[in-house]
């Protein structure tokens, strides 16, 4: 697929009835719900002051955080999966998407917003993720973003749009990614090559993500599984081999 931006992989032309995505339990949501539902965690981001050039912090690894990502990235903002506790001197920290009960663990610049999703928070400053997402505008605006545009940081490596959508055709090229093929995440999000092989690489050949939740397996075996250890699908994405800067 000819793609500049992470953004191309979401457009409404690309809504369709096909699977997108598995969570842990094996339910399948399709590319219809994934694009939408994106927009609309963009949308509600929004509301929390993620635009271009601020970091967010997201927590988890199901469905809601990569819904995070894509809603950040629609934003031109960076994410940063499973960040430390201890942020408050990092200035360019805009918001935090996280378990509700897992919030307060977290010590923020003055100004982020923390954002909670599971159960609706007690706090009337904490930002409700299901609830705003579902109750959000199911459209965006049309977007021009940069692919030198930051789309991921691990605290010491930032990567680009760019960078990231170069490794994820490498990986679909090297493997021969189809689609309908099924990707599980085996890996930590918050190391860019997982997100560039597990979640763009699929997007790309319109295949599947299948994720994980915490220590929870997936109950869905895949094609493919990216990884840095023995896997139970039949070819293994190995880290190592995902090029980035």
């Amino acid at each position: 697929m000819n793609a500049a931006t992470v953004d191309d992989l979401l457009t409404r032309e690309l809504r369709d009835d096909r699977t997108g995505l598995v969570d842990v339990t094996g339910r399948e949501y399709d590319y219809h719900w994934l694009c939408t539902t994106a927009w609309k965690s963009g949308n509600f981001l929004r509301h929390a002051g993620v635009r271009e050039g601020v970091t967010v912090g997201v927590v988890g690894d199901g469905p809601l955080a990569l819904l995070a990502f894509l809603g950040t990235t629609l934003l031109e903002g960076r994410t940063r999966f499973e960040p430390p506790t201890d942020l408050a001197d990092d200035d360019a920290f805009r918001a935090l998407v996280a378990p509700v009960e897992e919030l307060e663990e977290y010590d923020l610049p003055r100004g982020a917003q923390r954002v909670g999703y599971g159960d609706k928070p007690d706090a009337p400053d904490v930002h409700h993720f299901d609830a705003g997402v579902w109750t959000e505008n199911p459209s965006f605006p049309p977007l021009s973003i940069d692919p030198d545009t930051a789309i991921l940081t691990d605290g010491e490596q930032t990567v680009t749009h760019e960078e990231v959508l170069d490794a994820a055709r490498e990986v679909v090229d090297d493997i021969g990614l189809e689609a309908g093929d099924r990707v599980v995440v085996r890996a930590p999000l918050s190391d860019p090559r997982t997100v560039a092989a597990g979640v763009i690489a699929p997007l790309l050949a319109r295949g599947v993500i299948v994720l994980p939740t915490g220590d929870q397996e997936p109950t869905e075996r895949g094609t493919y599984a990216v990884s840095s250890e023995p896997v139970p699908e039949p070819t293994r994405v190995d880290l190592a081999s995902v090029s980035l800067p």
